[in-house]
């Protein structure tokens, strides 16, 4: 089952008096559990694409179905929902709370969600001992190496149960060896069935992926699946 179907994308914007064509009519689909990895050069579209998929942004044109749910044409509250209940994000930067622990950052999600504070606690200590930080739980961001806010970071994205999980450049802030780490991480997520999409423009990382779509001039390129 498609649990992302993307239909002829454009997505247009006003630079002036100049229309910029940032997508140009974009079709994919994305199976449940893939493990895919999104190329392309800076001003390619790929991070427009990713903010629409991500319903942080609408097409201009087009159609995406999330879970079967028309989601293209959902603004505002309405696509912040969405997010919340079925994406999960990983940035370069972490973005977490400094003066939080890191049970305290894993628990916001799902205290955005309504859950009571002893689900919050269960879930957020689940996740984060899923991740390998059970002993860590109580370390505030600057008590933690790269590798271990990463890690946070990735927990804080998991503990709604996500449908897909984002990973924008999870490793463009860490030596080779924590960002291999984090890479197995991802396959360990990966091998229990998470669906992950991975932004990166490193052909290594970008092979570590079982599917990469590489994008330029705001259509895709390639497509190309591993044996």
């Amino acid at each position: 089952m498609n649990v992302i179907e993307v239909n002829n994308i454009t997505k247009h914007y006003l630079l002036g008096s100049q229309t910029v064509e940032a997508l140009r009519g974009v079709t994919f689909g994305i199976r449940q559990g893939e493990f895919i990895a999104i190329m392309g050069p800076s001003g390619s579209g790929k991070s427009t694409l990713m903010n629409i998929i991500g319903c942080l942004d609408s097409p201009t044109n087009g159609t995406y179905h999330l879970n079967n749910k028309e989601v293209s044409t959902l603004e505002g509250d309405e696509l912040a929902g969405i997010r919340n209940r079925e994406i999960g994000f990983v940035f370069q930067n972490f973005h977490l709370l400094a003066r939080n622990s890191a049970l305290d950052n894993v628990m916001l999600p799902l205290k955005y969600a309504g859950f009571n504070r002893d689900d919050q606690l269960k879930k957020a200590r689940e996740t984060l001992s899923k991740v390998g930080l059970e002993s860590r739980m109580n370390h505030q961001p600057s008590e933690l190496s790269g590798g271990q806010q990463q890690r946070v970071a990735i927990a804080r994205a998991l503990v709604n149960n996500p449908s897909i999980l984002f990973a924008d450049e999870p490793t463009g802030n860490l030596d080779s060896q924590t960002g291999h780490d984090v890479m197995q991480l991802f396959h360990n997520l990966h091998q229990q069935g998470q669906t992950i999409i991975l932004i990166t423009h490193e052909n290594e990382i970008a092979a570590e992926a079982q599917r990469v779509i590489y994008i330029k001039d705001g259509l895709i390129e390639s497509d190309v699946k591993k044996d």
